[in-house]
């Protein structure tokens, strides 16, 4: 298995032979197929952050379903950005290991 991206809190890896992805959120790993992983990358964009930062989400939690329902996580803020920027780290690292090959 090869690590694609590495943040603060969690790591994306990509396993060639069985063609998934996989993020270890600390406690869990999860498996993903390319399409679960345009649907995280999708749930992430429509968080609203500005309602973290502003009040708005007293909290500042956010409970994401992966993977049709099979796992349930609860994020804080900070978990939040820094999930975000994994996925987009991991899809640029993806593209550009595509023009290279």
């Amino acid at each position: 298995m090869d690590t694609i991206y590495t943040s603060k809190y969690f790591v994306a890896s990509q396993c060639d032979n069985s063609r998934r992805f996989y993020i270890d959120f600390g406690h869990k790993t999860v498996k993903f197929s390319f399409c679960q992983l345009l649907a995280l990358r999708h749930k992430l964009k429509s968080i609203d952050i500005e309602q973290h930062v502003n009040g708005e989400n007293i909290h500042g939690l956010e409970v994401l379903s992966l993977c049709n329902r099979e796992h349930l996580f609860v994020f804080n803020t900070l978990e939040i950005l820094d999930l975000q920027e994994l996925i987009h780290g991991t899809f640029a690292m993806m593209e550009i290991n595509s023009v290279l090959a």
